[in-house]
């Protein structure tokens, strides 16, 4: 009977440390990327990283109409200045220009708050290079998932062989206390009751780690 009950335990203690190690083979294999350049942004805005490091593999800058950002670890980014009330609409297509080694989140974060404090609030809204979408939100370090994790959907673009994919996101918060919408290329993926989601704060972005990404025509509607 001892000896079963020490195997049992074995098992017990065994158990979390193999679940820990595919985790630590994958940050092994896919570590932050090392990025030229790095560590200024446009006047105004602002970023922090997943990681409470700094932004020195952050690149972030003006191109053309938009911004263009190379990363390096997972960051946010905003402007003070972007910040609305309950009513808005925002949009901006999201440009992958390379494959990512693994399938790595970009778009929109809304109802930001404290955003360089321990008690940051966000709700994130996000694809993905193989079609699929996550919307999540943020409550300092807690975080708690909307959509059942992520989710395949037609409207997201898949990378293409060249690596590239090209999405329009929308976040509609618009009427009066009707559904706050979530679209993708035009087409509507999720809808939530206005009180189950604080819309009022800043509207920034969202870009995981290691991707190549242009953004165009952000922009916010008030009302």
């Amino acid at each position: 009977m001892r000896t079963l009950k020490l195997l049992a335990a074995a098992l017990t203690i065994a158990a979390p440390l193999a679940a820990q190690q595919p985790a630590a083979a994958k940050a092994q294999a896919d570590p932050d990327n090392k990025v030229a350049g790095a560590g200024a942004l446009p006047a105004g805005w602002h970023a922090r990283t997943d990681n409470g490091g700094p932004v020195t593999n952050v690149k972030f800058a003006k191109m053309g109409a938009g911004y263009h950002t190379t990363l390096g670890p997972a960051v946010i980014l905003w402007r003070d200045e972007d910040k609305t009330q309950e009513r808005f609409h925002t949009l901006a297509t999201f440009t992958q220009t390379k494959p990512a080694q693994h399938a790595e989140g970009y778009g929109f974060l809304i109802g930001g708050k404290a955003l360089e404090g321990e008690g940051q609030k966000y709700t994130y809204f996000l694809v993905r290079q193989d079609g699929k979408f996550l919307i999540k939100q943020r409550d300092g370090k807690a975080t708690k998932n909307i959509t059942d994790g992520w989710v395949d959907n037609a409207a997201v673009v898949k990378s293409g062989t060249d690596g590239k994919s090209v999405n329009k996101l929308e976040v509609d918060a618009k009427a009066s206390g009707a559904k706050v919408t979530f679209s993708v290329n035009g087409k509507v993926v999720h809808t939530m009751d206005p009180k189950d989601i604080d819309t009022s704060g800043i509207v920034g972005f969202r870009v995981n780690h290691n991707l190549d990404l242009q953004i165009d025509g952000f922009d916010i509607h008030r009302l």
